[in-house]
């Protein structure tokens, strides 16, 4: 807030003459500008102001104010996903229209759609494993194929049954999450003991299941709420497998474990919006926090033929509860570069607290846009954090701008780009990008980005021990790190023979990679995970890589002239293949082995996996395909290809064989791809 008498006084000024504009707005004409957020917050300021000023005033009477490494790592029998998210009924209804298209393009006859609609609770997700009816092991999400496990403190909570009312084999998934009054009592014990206060009920569940000592967890009073069966083997109980998800959460009611007491069967979309309506302005009043609507296709068949895409099931979706939003202030702008040199404009703000989170820092993507909004600093603006997406502003309030502010110009040159500095808009884009790409700053991301779990994976070795090898000179490029030994980490302060052999451990079995995580780990503009997937089906070594001509790489379905001019345009630069060639003979590539002849023996195949196979990896298995030009999802459909089974297969097997998809045996695969 201002500093001086006279600038509260003429912020005082400001805030009345605006809030009393909207509140007029808002009752009388009914049409209000702004959010019900950003009024509260307007007001909520002005009510401090003239409490610190001592000069109440009729406008704020008038309205009421708004109230680890440290863990083993489980991968995952069913591979977990999020869920896309959609924000109105507008959204809703082309959810449904692209769910209706994707089962007549799959020849599935769905001539209704009837739904489960369930509350999205925010919490933590658990992915939960039960043998012969006992509980044998609990994990978190992760990312998504790899998770920590969390047993020790899953058992501490008390509505989660360490045997099952039948001796079934399951996996099933929830939320573990702690209600508000437990919630309030733990902040209030912090508070007492002067520890620092979790932000909201979501962050106070997970820093509890994420505990070491599962005393901590059990003080804490977590909840848990199970919503989905991903696997499910009767033992010989004679109890049917679900058809529906309505039946699902029956059945896991039946066997004891804890369901949300509010899901509905809808008809149609119709009754979905309902329910959604209803707790969109119920929601508040529950005892534990939500942020939306779960929306599910019932028909288990249907999720079936719907699958996946690379990140979210087509057959759910979420309906989140309007964006939240508030006012605070812009204290400064700053530039950010990227690990790719793109530059990026962030505002850096008053702290705000914006649905149970402090934000201090908002995107605002680019040139265009803080022209569009006429960002300044010292702007009051409105700031919306809509779920998951990073905060960003809406608009700037113009009533409170300060005097003697100028619109903000983007400089010539950042320091953090190295060389001379300068900086470039990139062609056909609002963006900028740094002409050079030698920093120490880009070196350090490109470090951070490339050891990451999406690229190398090289655990343990993260962002921290990164700035402690590039500050004592031990590394320079990706090269170097696989040329440390442990004498080298010892070197680094805080560092014992036991994490020193860690690291050196980890460095070793990253040397064993793929070539599409290889190209994640290169920070190639524009290629991420499926990208690199896209392109290495076509190009399976490194050589081919490297030497693919732009318009072979463009027309590749889904990578495209701009991704293919990014790539030839790394081809062209003189230093990363300069780190590239230093880096190749430290690496390791098991589908090295497929010759480029053999790469299109599969093409046109789809491949589903379930169980254990005893001779390879998932993943290994997964790339023998895709090298060899088939394609590998998460569900069987009636256009799979293949079911390959190992041992303990889930329902997938079952699925193939009421679709009639061919079954594959391990040795029946490898001879397929041998």
């Amino acid at each position: 807030m201002p500093t001086s008498s006279a600038a509260s006084q003429k912020r005082l000024a400001q805030l009345r003459t605006l809030i009393a504009y909207h509140q007029k707005k808002y009752h009388e004409e009914d049409a209000p500008e702004i959010s019900d957020e950003a009024y509260d917050a307007l007001v909520r300021e002005l009510t401090q102001l003239e409490g610190a000023a001592g000069s109440p005033s009729k406008v704020a009477e008038r309205v009421g104010g708004a109230a680890s490494e440290a863990f083993s790592k489980v991968r995952h029998v069913v591979r977990q996903w999020s869920l896309d998210n959609v924000f109105s009924d507008e959204e809703l209804e082309a959810w449904e229209e692209r769910t209706r298209r994707f089962l007549e393009k799959a020849g599935v006859a769905a001539p209704s759609l009837a739904y489960v609609a369930e509350h999205k609770l925010d919490g933590l997700k658990l992915v939960i494993e039960y043998q012969g009816g006992v509980l044998v092991r609990a994990a978190t999400r992760g990312d998504g194929e790899v998770g920590e496990d969390v047993t020790h403190t899953a058992r501490t909570i008390a509505t989660l049954p360490k045997k099952l009312k039948q001796p079934v084999s399951l996996i099933c998934v929830g939320e573990v999450m702690m209600f508000k009054k437990d919630f309030e009592k733990l902040n209030r014990e912090r508070a007492a003991t002067e520890e620092s206060l979790f932000a909201n009920p979501r962050n106070a569940a997970a820093g509890s299941l994420r505990q070491l000592d599962p005393k901590v967890a059990a003080a804490r009073s977590l909840s848990l709420y199970v919503y989905d069966l991903e696997s499910f083997d009767p033992l010989g109980t004679n109890i049917k497998e679900p058809e529906s998800q309505w039946q699902e959460l029956a059945l896991l009611r039946k066997l004891g474990l804890p369901t949300s007491p509010y899901p509905e069967r809808c008809s149609d979309l119709s009754e979905v919006k309902e329910f959604y309506c209803r707790w969109c302005a119920d929601h508040e009043t529950l005892p534990f926090g939500l942020d939306g609507v779960v929306v599910k296709v019932d028909d288990l068949t249907l999720q079936t033929a719907l699958g996946y895409t690379a990140r979210a099931p087509r057959f759910g979706v979420a309906y989140k509860f309007p964006a939240v939003e508030s006012t605070t202030v812009v204290e400064a702008i700053e530039l950010q570069v990227g690990r790719t040199g793109v530059v990026t404009p962030v505002a850096h703000l008053r702290p705000v607290l914006i649905d149970g989170s402090t934000v201090a820092r908002a995107t605002l993507h680019n040139e265009d846009q803080i022209k569009r909004l006429d960002v300044r600093v010292g702007d009051t603006v409105i700031l919306r954090k809509a779920g998951d997406i990073i905060p960003e502003v809406v608009s700037v309030l113009l009533p409170l701008r300060p005097e003697k502010t100028k619109p903000y110009r983007f400089p010539s040159t950042i320091a953090a780009c190295g060389g001379d500095g300068r900086i470039e808009r990139i062609p056909g884009e609002a963006a900028y990008r740094c002409v050079s790409l030698n920093s120490e700053v880009l070196r350090r991301e490109r470090l951070y980005y490339a050891v990451s779990k999406g690229a190398l994976n090289i655990d343990g070795i993260g962002p921290r021990i990164i700035d402690a090898l590039l500050d004592q000179k031990l590394v320079s490029t990706l090269a170097d790190l696989f040329a440390l030994t442990k004498e080298d980490f010892l070197s680094l302060p805080g560092f014992k023979d036991k994490a020193a052999e860690n690291a050196v451990a980890a460095i070793a079995a990253a040397r064993t990679t793929t070539l599409p995580r290889l190209l994640i780990a290169l920070s190639i503009n524009h290629v991420g995970e499926e990208t690199a997937r896209l392109i290495t089906t076509h190009f399976p070594t490194m050589e081919a890589v490297r030497s693919a001509s732009e318009a072979a790489l463009a027309a590749v379905n889904g990578v495209g002239p701009t991704i293919a001019a990014s790539v030839v345009a790394w081809q062209k630069n003189k230093e990363a293949q300069r780190e590239l060639r230093a880096l190749l003979p430290y690496l390791q590539f098991p589908e090295g082995r497929v010759t480029a002849s053999a790469k299109t023996t599969l093409a046109g195949t789809t491949f589903v996996f379930t169980g254990t196979l005893s001779s390879l990896s998932r993943d290994d298995a997964k790339e023998l395909v895709r090298t060899r030009g088939g394609a590998v999802t998460a569900s069987v459909s009636p256009k799979t290809s293949y079911v390959v089974v190992g041992s303990d297969p889930g329902t997938k097997a079952a699925d193939a064989a009421r679709l009639g998809v061919k079954v594959l045996s391990e040795n029946e695969f490898l001879a397929l791809v041998a």
